[in-house]
């Protein structure tokens, strides 16, 4: 049998291409047999590992990818770091447990839940990625359309799903109690990573329901790690070093006079 076919039907289709480098090395390194078939299964595995990652990366539905790394903690001195760190060993997604980030607008949660979602890929997790907004969406138009069985599946499929929640409207009791049974589904099994801008007493205006509100909180708290940041905005941040905050304040305050004169 052909080399060329044998590869094919072994299906070590990324090391057809490379075999030549493979065997060049392999040669200038004068490898024995058997550490040749291991440089040339490495070649085929660190090939598959890259396209894996790929191709969960497009699954997960990112926003944008932003890595831990990436992150300014310097910003943020309210943020545990050893917190983060544990975090990112990725234990939480291995026990089904989850991750509840708090604090206003721009202080770096959606980073954050993207960071982790990203380490969770590279490990060979599958991943989702929803707003809250969209997630409510897409459970009341699956239930219109008859299919809300499937849908729920396909939400508890994901070994962590991020929801993030800035900018959610309160929405109407049967989209909180759609949520809910998502929750119920995943509970203890697979993991929930959520970004809100709201503390937990106000997740009622949410969802419309304080007892369906409660239920949810129940769950997702029960085996969670909550990191609550303080800090200021990075947006505002970033205008007030572009002189912009400063500007506009002074504009501010210049009409100010004119209309009192």
């Amino acid at each position: 049998m052909e080399l060329a076919a044998l590869l094919e039907r072994l299906r070590l289709e990324h090391l057809e291409p490379q075999l030549d480098a493979v065997c060049e090395q392999a040669a200038a390194r004068e490898l024995d047999d058997q550490r040749f078939l291991t440089a040339a299964l490495v070649t085929e595995w660190q090939v598959r590992q890259v396209r894996g990652i790929e191709a969960r990366l497009r699954q997960a539905r990112f926003p944008w990818l932003k890595t831990l790394d990436q992150y300014d903690f310097e910003f943020q001195p309210s943020l545990d770091r050893r917190q983060v760190r544990e975090l990112a060993g990725l234990s939480f997604v291995e026990r089904g447990r989850n991750v509840v980030l708090l604090g206003p607008p721009g202080v770096g949660k959606t980073h954050l839940a993207v960071g982790l979602g990203v380490k969770a890929v590279e490990a060979g997790y599958s991943v989702l990625f929803l707003s809250l907004e969209g997630l409510m969406t897409r459970l009341l138009r699956s239930t219109h359309e008859n299919r809300l069985e499937r849908a729920l599946q396909q939400l508890t499929d994901p070994k962590a799903l991020i929801l993030d929640e800035p900018g959610c409207l309160p929405r109407s009791r049967d989209a909180a109690s759609l949520v809910f049974r998502l929750v119920v589904r995943r509970y203890e099994r697979v993991s929930l990573i959520v970004t809100s801008n709201k503390g937990f007493l106000d997740w009622r205006e949410v969802f419309n329901d304080q007892v369906l509100a409660t239920a949810i909180l129940d769950r997702l708290l029960h085996h969670a790690t909550t990191l609550n940041i303080k800090g200021e905005s990075y947006r505002l941040k970033e205008k007030r070093r572009a002189g912009l905050l400063g500007r506009a304040s002074n504009e501010g305050e210049q009409r100010k006079e004119d209309l009192a004169g």
